[in-house]
């Protein structure tokens, strides 16, 4: 067993063995051979399934054709890897054997993987039978199906496993009469729906696994690789020097190094085990108690999951699902995870406020507050601006040296990285050991020791960012940056300070890169288990169309009401979420509400974009990390903390509190995501944006400049929705939007600017029969054309007149108003424009005087208050 921690608090933290343990049967697999052959089958079976993954993601294929197969061959072969590490890696019970791998597990194992890549080796048999498939096709997809629940069993749990089998048995069992009859179906023959899930693109293999194999993968590794370099240390190591000294630093410290251990890590739970082992025993010994310091560093990682750019891979399926790119999809979550995070601190330091917690700085709050939000904002003007002036350079060089440009772009990068760890070599490496925490080195000599590892997360944006390419490309060439730091950084740093292991210190750097490798891959077990599974489930709403089913239903629950609806799948995806993982749930619960919360908005006069909805999703479905009785974030808090793991996620939910309120926000004002928002704009939203959140997280813990009296606490609250949701007051006053007649449509049209949208009610029937009376927004491209050519290249629709009113003619297939649900004959009721009224900023005006009220009435207490701790 290893050595218990001193925590400092008189008990010991937990036991390192214990902690491994705990992540492994999460995230890695509990078993741990014993035997020669064992051991080597789990350290060369993710190695290579690493290796595969970065060929097929190289140009080499390509160029010295060898290994070019299309997506479905790839995604058969990745799945295939999967579920035979599943079943080797994780063991099928409790009482199963951990130290050997039974032989029957072998045979099971090898069957599974042989099922899983039968699209690989039989794909042009399977083509060629398309919709006709035989006898040894069904028999595959049976074995394939059941051996994959298997496999997210012992992965992933029961539940995930449980959501499957509830769906299957509705395929095959959903014309028993005992059902209602609103959710009947014909039922789906074994032929029909093996064929449908296992040998299409509509089940198992579809978008799910295809962004597992083709972008998830590599993100993963990319972290795996980094964190192996050292980077998960130097960034912890950095947030403690920077903010340790302050008052509740070490859990100050938790929030921003789960912020940078988010860019590394996908999973909530190794987040927590990553930097709580440091950060929780530092955290109890300055006075938080142990369900409180637990709560702090779940909370952290949680929202470590929100940050982009991996965004616990639900950024590639949102680029997928919602038909954006991907840096569309980073842009939209920004705002609301750096204010999130912001509010996490601020929470911390109200926190040590209420214990009369002390630090050595004396620096103002106020001051503390407003200079953390100044770096921050400045951190990310100095990497987009780098980013920018990455890509000028780039351009110029290109446009000077032509093809040559690339080796000259690689030499630089080349003495740039070997200046920088010229630099770190100066001083020592850092500590990696639990008591190195209580006495660090400056922050400027901390700085110093890491600067090559933000190249490569440089890099990765460049690439991402400036040159656009596809996520998998950004993070292959990422990934192959990783490799050669981890193979040079250690003998390079033995060569600058005149050591004469230079060749041992090599050696290391070549088992850290087969180290890398192998956590990578097994890291991605479970999750493309989840992937493979999250296919049965949507495979199973295509065929049977239950997601309109189970829609209906909800918005009959509602009666109508968006709100109420929102509140309804929020309740959906935190239910699901306590049982699958966040990417299966929000792959299940996107696939069955998304259309519908946007549809029913459109009837209640709210145009809420697609994306906006699926954000949504994700923010509730991680919601369910840190919700009680599950919250696996939180048991693994709680096994560091010593405290209860119960009263450790309640606590850890009324902080993440904040996050809950996000979505409902963004939804109503899509600003906060950045939707049609200039640069100057976006930078006056997250300035707003970042006041009402502090606000909200100063009234719910009812603590502001001293302890807040109850109607205090209230309007503070009042001031934070104010500054979120303007426009909500000034609704209730003026209408947002005028109308126009129908006949002016091509006017309008005509006379927009580039880039522009018409928003028209249309009204008409459904292919139910039921009527529909909504708002849609169609986009019109490009200026310069007429009304009716720009409506039509833009939105992809034509009008025709009859008797002085308009209908739909004619609808491009695939185009804009098709996938918005418009039918032909539908009648133009109405247009709709801005209104001419005050701007809705006004109402900051009265919040900004109640707050100010609220301010000097807490600094006069304040004053008077006895003499004690600061407040």
């Amino acid at each position: 067993m290893g050595k218990p921690l001193d925590n400092g608090t008189g008990d010991t933290g937990p036991d390192d063995t214990n902690l491994e343990d705990f992540v492994a049967d999460s995230d890695t697999g509990g078993r741990q051979p014993q035997d020669a052959f064992g051991r080597a089958a789990l350290w060369y079976i993710p190695l290579v399934w690493s290796l595969y993954q970065l060929w097929i993601a190289s140009p080499l294929p390509f160029i010295l054709g060898v290994g070019v197969w299309n997506d479905t061959q790839t995604r058969a072969i990745h799945l295939g890897f999967a579920v035979l590490l599943a079943f080797l890696a994780f063991p099928g019970l409790k009482s199963s054997p951990r130290h050997h791998i039974p032989a029957v597990t072998w045979v099971v194992a090898i069957i599974g993987a042989l099922a899983s890549s039968y699209l690989f080796y039989a794909y042009s048999g399977v083509a060629a039978r398309s919709g006709a498939p035989n006898t040894t096709d069904i028999i595959v997809a049976v074995i394939g199906i059941v051996l994959l629940l298997e496999a997210a069993r012992r992965s992933l749990g029961f539940p995930l496993m449980g959501v499957a089998l509830f769906f299957l048995a509705y395929v095959f069992f959903g014309s028993w009469s005992g059902l209602p009859e609103v959710v009947q179906w014909k039922g789906a023959s074994l032929e029909k729906a093996m064929s449908h899930m296992w040998l299409t693109t509509e089940g198992v293999f579809g978008v799910a696994l295809g962004v597992s194999s083709g972008f998830v993968f590599l993100f993963v590794l990319f972290g795996a690789l980094l964190n192996q370099a050292g980077a998960g240390n130097y960034f912890l190591k950095l947030a403690f020097a920077a903010l340790g000294h302050l008052r509740g630093g070490p859990a100050k410290a938790a929030v921003i190094a789960s912020a940078a251990t988010g860019l590394i890590s996908g999973s909530s739970i190794a987040n927590v085990v990553t930097t709580g082992t440091f950060t929780i025993p530092l955290m109890k010994k300055v006075g938080f108690p142990a369900t409180k310091a637990g709560a702090v560093e779940v909370s952290s990682s949680i929202n470590g999951v929100l940050t982009p750019p991996v965004m616990g891979a639900v950024a590639f399926l949102m680029t997928e699902y919602v038909g954006i790119s991907y840096v569309e999809v980073v842009k939209t979550a920004i705002v609301p995870a750096a204010i999130s995070y912001i509010a996490l601190v601020y929470i911390v330091h109200l926190e040590a406020l209420k214990m009369g917690m002390t630090g050595t700085s004396r620096m103002h709050p106020l001051k503390f507050m407003l200079g953390a939000i100044f770096i921050i904002a400045i951190s990310i003007v100095i990497a987009g601006g780098t980013l920018f002036l990455c890509g000028v350079i780039v351009d110029v060089m290109q446009s000077l040296l032509g093809e040559a440009s690339t080796w000259v772009i690689v030499v630089l990068m080349a003495v740039a990285y070997l200046a920088a760890v010229r630099f770190a070599a100066k001083g020592p490496d850092l500590d990696a050991s639990a008591e190195s925490m209580e006495s660090l080195p400056p922050t400027g000599e901390i700085f110093k020791t890491g600067i090559h590892y933000i190249m490569p997360i440089l890099l990765l944006m460049y690439l991402l960012m400036i040159e656009r390419k596809s996520p998998g490309l950004s993070a292959f060439w990422s990934s192959i940056a990783m490799l050669v730091i981890l193979a040079t950084q250690k003998p390079l740093k033995a060569f600058f300070r005149g050591q004469t292991d230079v060749m041992a210190r090599l050696r290391e750097g070549y088992d850290d890169i087969t180290e890398g490798l192998i956590i990578g891959a097994r890291n991605m077990i479970g999750l493309a288990a989840a992937m493979g599974v999250a296919g049965i489930i949507v495979g199973a709403v295509t065929l049977t169309g239950i997601g309109q089913v189970m829609a209906e239903f909800v918005e009959f629950l509602s009666g109508g009401n968006l709100l109420a609806m929102l509140f309804f799948v929020a309740l959906i995806s935190i239910v699901l979420g306590m049982g699958l993982p966040t990417t299966a749930n929000y792959i299940v619960v996107s696939s069955l509400m998304a259309g519908v919360v946007v549809e029913l908005g459109a009837q209640n006069g709210l145009i809420v974009p697609l994306v906006a909805v699926h954000m949504f999703v994700f923010y509730f479905g991680i919601m369910a990390d840190v919700t009680p009785p599950v919250g696996l974030a939180s048991f693994a808090a709680a096994a560091i903390s010593k405290g209860d793991p119960l009263r450790t996620g309640f606590q850890a939910f009324f902080y993440s509190i904040r996050t809950a309120l996000l979505p409902f926000l963004f939804i109503f004002n899509t600003d906060l995501l950045l939707i049609n928002v200039g640069p100057y704009k976006a930078v006056f939203i997250f300035v707003v944006a970042t006041i009402a959140m502090l606000l909200f997280a100063a009234g719910t813990m009812n603590y502001f400049l001293v302890r807040s009296r109850l109607w205090e606490s209230a309007a503070l609250l009042l001031v934070a929705f104010t500054l979120f949701q303007p426009g909500f007051f000034l609704d209730r006053l003026q209408p947002e939007f005028a109308t126009r007649a129908p006949g002016e449509i091509f006017t309008l049209a005509e006379q927009a600017p580039d880039g522009a949208s018409v928003r028209v009610r249309l009204m008409g029937e459904d292919l139910n029969g039921d009527p529909v009376d909504a708002r849609y927004l169609l986009p019109l491209g490009e200026a310069g054309g007429d009304g009716a050519t720009r409506l039509f290249d833009g939105a992809g629709i034509e009008f025709r007149e009859e008797n002085g009113d308009l209908f739909v003619d004619n609808l491009n297939f695939g185009g804009p108003s098709e996938q918005l649900g418009i039918d032909f004959d539908w009648q133009l009721a109405e247009l709709e424009v801005p209104a001419d009224r005050v701007y809705k900023e006004v109402f900051y005006l009265p919040a900004l005087l109640l707050l100010g009220l609220i301010v000097l009435l807490q600094m006069r207490r304040k004053r008077h208050a006895p003499e004690g701790v600061p407040a």
